[in-house]
């Protein structure tokens, strides 16, 4: 694996076909030692170049990497409650890297929601390029004392570290540095991912989720859930919050919903006990800190898959595993892993409205990752094709 390179010297390889360019290469050289080795310029020009040269997607489509075999199928479908407040992004070459890929998932809530569900999205790949960058520099000496690249654990602590730095700067600046935008009583979630080479960093803070689809000892192909569901309910959760005179409680016409309250017990009550903003709630125990874990990702690990909470609210990790793996396998005009995050989707809408069709649609994304090529297979076990298209 690649660690130590910076992404300054990433961008030199991939533009190393252009005088202008390795000029340009320089000259973000020259930010970052500016910038005391935060390199904040640097990476906003690394992002830039990157839809350039379409890497990142931000909304309904498919990322296919020619550096590696990642393949990511991604659909973003509004709900019913008005504009949708779930955005998305995949980045590909993440930082210049060509074994790394960034993908994230966020979900707003509040009047703002939509806003802040941006910004974050916008904000999160940078920073974290920058303090990743800034953690390996200053780890350089503590990495050749535990014997150079080899060491995983090390590596994680990097991550982890960058990304922990990273969210708690971008959860104060929207406090800050974005008076135009109400983030007192408006939020998001963030489910984020790194993937460099076999190595899998995520990190999530509200309740989206992360399911690995893996072929177990019997050959099926079943569903691990890689992350947390944060609700107010759980027991870390709402003793943190208790402990800073929060409450947690449910609604009488809301039974089962456990919300975070503020001690006075009124509005707004949030059903999720880690978001970014919502600030109303910050002092009563609701934080913005994400959960990081790692994982190794082995021959028997064939995709993942990043969804907003309005798909697990009526699908399974091992129905989605199922609808994934079908569409996939799936020859002719409604499968193939270019349709895969759609027919998630569109499952999850039509099993929405079978199981709650008195109340208002979520908003639905899904981000499918594929670590390996797939062969199609004509007998596919099918999911239901609808050739309606996906709305950003």
């Amino acid at each position: 694996m690649v660690l130590f390179p910076s992404f300054f010297n990433g961008l030199a390889r991939t533009m190393s076909s252009s005088s202008s360019s390795l000029k340009k290469t320089k000259s973000l050289e020259r930010d970052a030692a500016a910038a005391g080795g935060g390199g904040k310029e640097a990476a906003e020009e690394l992002t830039k170049d990157a839809k350039r040269n379409e890497l990142i997607l931000s909304s309904s489509g498919i990322v296919k990497s020619t550096k590696s075999n990642n393949f990511a199928s991604v659909c973003s479908r509004r709900g019913q409650k008005g504009v949708n407040q779930d955005c998305l992004v995949v980045w590909e070459e993440f930082g210049c890297q060509e074994d790394m890929t960034f993908c994230g998932v966020f979900d707003g809530h509040g009047p703002w929601g939509h806003v802040v569900a941006k910004k974050v999205r916008e904000s999160v790949p940078p920073s974290l390029l920058c303090n990743w960058q800034r953690t390996l520099q200053s780890s350089l000496n503590v990495e050749m004392e535990l014997g150079g690249l080899s060491n995983q654990q090390h590596r994680f602590d990097i991550w982890k570290e960058s990304y922990l730095e990273t969210y708690a700067a971008i959860d104060q600046q929207l406090k800050q540095s974005h008076p135009k935008i109400d983030t007192f009583f408006s939020g998001t979630t963030a489910l984020t991912i790194v993937k460099q080479r076999n190595h899998l960093v995520i990190a999530n803070v509200g309740d989206s989720r992360a399911v690995l689809a893996t072929i177990s000892d019997n050959g099926a192909l079943s569903a691990v859930q890689l992350t947390v569901d944060f609700k107010p309910n759980l027991p870390e959760e709402a003793e943190r919050i208790k402990s800073c005179r929060g409450r947690v409680f449910c609604l009488q016409d809301e039974p089962g919903v456990y919300r975070v309250w503020r001690q006075s017990g009124k509005t707004p009550g949030l059903a999720i006990s880690r978001a970014f903003g919502d600030y109303c709630l910050k002092e009563f125990g609701l934080i913005s800190v994400p959960e990081v874990t790692q994982l190794s990702i082995t021959s028997r690990d064939q995709f993942m898959i990043l969804a907003s909470d309005g798909v697990w609210d009526v699908v399974s990790n091992q129905e989605a595993v199922r609808i994934v793996a079908a569409a996939a396998t799936a020859v002719g005009d409604g499968g193939g892993r270019e349709k895969c995050a759609r027919r998630l989707v569109e499952y999850a809408s039509r099993a929405w409205k079978r199981k709650r069709g008195g109340v208002a649609m979520d908003d639905m994304s899904a981000i499918c990752l594929f670590f390996h090529e797939v062969e199609p297979s004509p007998g596919g076990d099918g999911a239901e094709s609808e050739k309606k298209k996906c709305l950003d």
